[in-house]
């Protein structure tokens, strides 16, 4: 082979890493991004070690969809408004930057109040079914209750509380019994399916609060690989008991 044919071999070679990393850009960006959950504020829903695609399209997009956020410009184009019951990423309005994922209460105009553990919209309180041993699902805390939570308009989802309804709590804010908000224009109320164990809109102080719709990323869609840690990289062997292949391209509710 001649010095211009290796030349030419590796401008090639070049050539075809630049696409790749281009396409996987505008993919990234305007179609599916990948994430992980590393908490578990989404209990029963969503585990620790779960991977996960957010459609980037659901919402429209804003500069949060864009790599570091290095979009020219504020608000969402091609927007579409969040439902009630979406799971959504979104960057957390103490830094704008950290990812959470969380599911959505509550949207503009929307009267939002947990009393007695039990969360109420516009007035009315939600449906909760127990589930019984037979019927909890995967992931659920052995020392929790589980519930099936119906939102107006949506599809049932579980949600866990280890804390019994209604329970005395400590003095301060109490994320099972809450004032009223009223969502603001623009934003969203969020809550984790891990009832107890979730920084959300309903305390202040985890400078969550009402999320900006701006804010936003995508609504996650299904999960494309799950793994329970119990298997490190190199530790081969284990693979096949860490990976929890039940899950892999679940939907979420």
């Amino acid at each position: 082979m001649s010095r211009k044919d290796k030349s030419d071999g590796w401008k090639e070679t070049i050539k075809t890493v630049v696409y790749a990393v281009l396409i996987a850009i505008v993919a990234r960006t305007f179609a599916f991004e990948p994430f992980n959950i590393p908490s578990s504020s989404m209990v029963p829903t969503l585990l620790v070690g779960d991977y996960l695609f957010v459609s980037k399209y659901a919402y429209g997009y804003s500069r949060y969809s864009f790599p570091l956020a290095l979009a020219p410009f504020s608000g969402r184009i091609f927007e579409r408004p969040p439902q009630v019951g979406d799971v959504a990423v979104f960057k957390w309005p103490g830094d704008n930057k950290t990812d959470y994922i969380k599911r959505i209460v509550g949207v503009e105009g929307d009267r939002v109040q947990v009393k007695g553990g039990l969360l109420h919209i516009n007035g009315r309180p939600v449906e909760l079914r127990p589930i019984g041993p037979g019927a909890r699902p995967a992931g659920g805390s052995s020392d929790a209750q589980i519930f099936l939570e119906m939102l107006p308009g949506g599809e049932g989802h579980f949600i866990q509380k280890k804390r019994p309804m209604g329970a005395p709590r400590e003095p301060g804010e109490d994320p099972d019994n809450t004032r009223e908000f009223v969502v603001p224009p623009g934003h969203v109320f969020v809550m984790g399916d891990n009832r107890d164990e979730s920084a959300d809109s309903r305390v202040l102080s985890s400078q969550v609060g009402f999320v900006p719709v701006e804010n936003l990323v995508g609504r996650a869609e299904f999960i494309f690989f799950s793994h329970d840690g119990s298997a490190s990289l190199w530790e081969v062997w284990k693979w096949p008991g860490a990976i929890r292949f039940t899950r892999i391209l679940d939907g979420i509710q």
